[in-house]
């Protein structure tokens, strides 16, 4: 069976055999490809408009099709749990990276669900500081696909500050909502990643902000030996020695540190002339970095982590990880995979146009990105399977891989062939294929 078929078919198996269920399968599945397809944006009106026009479902009402989207009988978690087992050879070097960050969707329009005044640490000089928006926090798996690092969303949680919630808004009376901050949210995600993947190690990749023990203090509780954290250390975190083993036994307990070494910086400046030039995979080509690495201690982890200084000319950057068998290469070619994560949420708010979406019912809301993030995942999940590398259609100086748009047009010519339609049958035999072949050579 083809690739895109045998995808949908897996996902298809997670819906109830009743006639509701069936349909439901259908509609969801072709909704999934709607939104891959590179015609229209996400918003939910394009999306019943392709189903009316481009897949033959005529019949289809506004007030239906807008209930479908609004659905809570869609079963998210064995979709979920379903589409990760299908991602092909998930591990990197024998364990699962997983990326941590959070985002911001601005909106513009009141009572829209998980929306509020967020503070936006990225805002430029011409922008709010507290813009109203969603806050999104999500977990992505960072896989090297044909040659490339590529960021497969898994899951997401909305943020909402604790004085929204006790204002009881209008957009929080139909759901139930507790205040949770962002590290037990992402602690929940990766916990549920965990079950999926019993036994099977998960390094953590996070920016300063969620490398702490914020984060590291609940995640070891949860998942214990399994999982390790990669993260950036601040210029001002205090690092100390390992402890000395006494030759002769005193009296109270062992010393849990060693001597005070300095800070991050001050250790920065006194290791540059021992730091060590190699070649590292760094944002898709190879290149030499100068790096220095030491063992240490730090009290806020209650730990040791491994240190890597990275030097560039007049800068440095202080990575760390408490998975002690990584070595210096790969905590610095994981990290640089980070980076993946953002251009993961630009393909899923601006690629895909998840962030044009105006949906106000908080389940059309979260039903919405769920299938946003799962097209987002089918779609690279398709590029494992290929045979050939896709070609990039837009050189672009100093990018040679290909791009998450080379796929969806992939995707979009396999959907006009006639084995796609045994999977997903159309209502009804018209000039489909012909209106949808005259797109492709406009989207192409």
């Amino acid at each position: 069976m083809p690739i895109l078929p045998s995808l949908l078919s897996e996902l298809k198996a997670e819906f109830a055999g009743s006639e509701k269920g069936k349909e439901r399968s259908i509609w969801f599945l072709h909704t999934l490809l709607a939104i891959i397809l590179p015609f229209t944006s996400s918003k939910t009106s394009n999306l019943l408009r392709v189903f009316r026009v481009l897949f033959g479902f005529a019949e289809i009402g506004k007030k239906r099709y807008y209930t479908f989207i609004a659905s809570p009988k869609i079963p998210w978690d064995r979709l979920w749990s379903r589409l990760w087992k299908m991602i092909p050879e998930p591990e990197t070097n024998g364990r699962l990276i997983v990326a941590l960050d959070d985002y911001l969707n601005p909106k513009t329009g009141k009572k829209i669900f998980g929306c509020a005044k967020m503070f936006d640490h990225a805002a430029k000089q011409n922008q709010s500081r507290y813009p109203w928006a969603q806050n999104v926090v999500a977990i992505g798996l960072l896989k090297m696909i044909k040659g490339r690092w590529a960021c497969l969303p898994l899951s997401q949680r909305y943020y909402f500050p604790k004085d929204e919630i006790s204002k009881n808004r209008p957009t929080f009376k139909s759901v139930e909502i507790s205040f949770h901050n962002k590290h037990h949210q992402a602690v929940e995600m990766l916990a549920v990643v965990g079950k999926v993947f019993p036994g099977q190690g998960i390094l953590v990749v996070a920016d300063s902000w969620f490398g702490n023990q914020g984060l590291w203090k609940p995640l070891r509780k949860e998942l214990g030996k399994w999982v390790n954290l990669l993260s950036r250390l601040r210029a001002n975190n205090n690092l100390y020695g390992l402890p000395d083993s006494p030759s002769v036994k005193r009296a109270g307990r062992p010393r849990k540190y060693g001597q005070h070494l300095g800070t991050a910086t001050s250790l920065a400046k006194a290791n540059r002339e021992r730091a060590l030039e190699m070649t590292v995979n760094l944002y898709g080509r190879m290149r030499t970095v100068l790096a220095y690495e030491q063992i240490v201690m730090q009290k806020t982890l209650k730990c040791s982590i491994r240190v890597v200084w990275v030097y560039r000319r007049t800068q440095w950057v202080a990575l760390f990880t408490t998975d002690l068998s990584l070595s210096v290469a790969e905590i610095i070619e994981y990290y640089g995979a980070r980076w993946k994560i953002e251009a993961g949420f630009k393909e899923l708010k601006q690629d895909i146009g998840s962030a044009e979406t105006q949906n106000r019912n908080p389940v059309a809301v979260q039903n919405h990105l769920n299938f946003c993030m799962m097209a987002t995942s089918l779609t690279w999940i398709y590029a494992c399977h290929l045979n050939k590398t896709p070609s990039r259609r837009h050189a672009v100086k100093g990018r040679n891989h290909f791009a998450f748009s080379d796929v969806r047009r992939l995707i979009a010519k396999t959907a006009l062939e006639k084995d796609f339609q045994l999977i997903c049958p159309l209502p009804r035999k018209s000039i489909v294929n012909t209106f949808a072949a005259a797109l492709m050579k406009i989207a192409v």
